[in-house]
């Protein structure tokens, strides 16, 4: 199902194959609406490694008991030809533009992380 130009709902599943909720799902139409700004605004591709997670699989990679990926609402992204910083500093400048949702913006040696937690969060 296409939810947006460049992003389709399976792109979100997670990574065990379950079935994905339908609250969850209105999330990651939310979450894929911002994606797609990002995109426009760089031109390339993003690659999701990690979007929404169930509880199982949550927990089986180590993550936090209440991270956002089990709502939905974040995801772990990589855009081919930036680095994590640049990726992480064109979306931080986008969300005090205000033309990105505030939310949770994390730095990683492979990828960022990004949330719409409503809330500024950052690490």
């Amino acid at each position: 199902m296409q939810i947006t130009e460049n992003f389709n709902l399976s792109e979100f599943e997670c990574n065990c194959g379950c079935e994905m909720p339908r609250d969850v799902r209105n999330n990651i139409i939310k979450l894929a609406s911002q994606l797609q700004l990002i995109r426009n605004k760089v031109g390339k591709a993003i690659r999701l490694t990690n979007a929404y997670r169930c509880e199982s699989h949550n927990q089986k990679v180590g993550g936090a008991v209440y991270s956002q990926h089990l709502l939905g609402k974040a995801a772990d992204i990589q855009i081919s030809g930036y680095k994590p910083k640049e990726v992480f500093n064109i979306i931080e400048s986008l969300i005090e533009q205000g033309d990105l949702l505030q939310g949770g913006l994390g730095l990683y040696n492979t990828f960022v992380h990004y949330d719409i937690r409503k809330t500024k969060s950052r690490w």
